[in-house]
């Protein structure tokens, strides 16, 4: 079982009053996006319909993820993450956009 390190947003760790923007999921089987999604999703229930459609499971438009400072925001749900993210030395970020005008 893999511990993947996750790090949210201010306004993400505040909805899921999880203590901190820095939390750490087990990850049973493949480390892929769509799994660290899952897990994160079922310890904070909170978060369910904030970072993909609740629907379709599409990614929400202003929310990106970054693996060992790639943009994976695109990246097909079964897609593995580096194995710096899948052993823990670095962390999954996700990532509000700004927009503005």
């Amino acid at each position: 079982m893999a511990s993947v390190r996750v790090v949210l947003p201010d306004q993400l760790h505040t909805l899921a009053r999880c203590g901190g923007a820095k939390i750490t999921l087990p990850i049973a089987g493949s480390v892929t996006l769509g799994a660290v999604l899952d897990a994160l999703e079922a310890a904070y229930p909170m978060l369910l319909g904030t970072l993909r459609d609740r629907a379709s499971g599409q990614r929400r438009p202003m929310i990106r993820f970054f693996a060992c400072r790639m943009d994976v925001s695109n990246a097909a749900p079964d897609s593995l993450l580096p194995e710096a993210v899948a052993a823990g030395r670095e962390p999954l970020l996700i990532v509000g956009a700004i927009a503005g005008g």
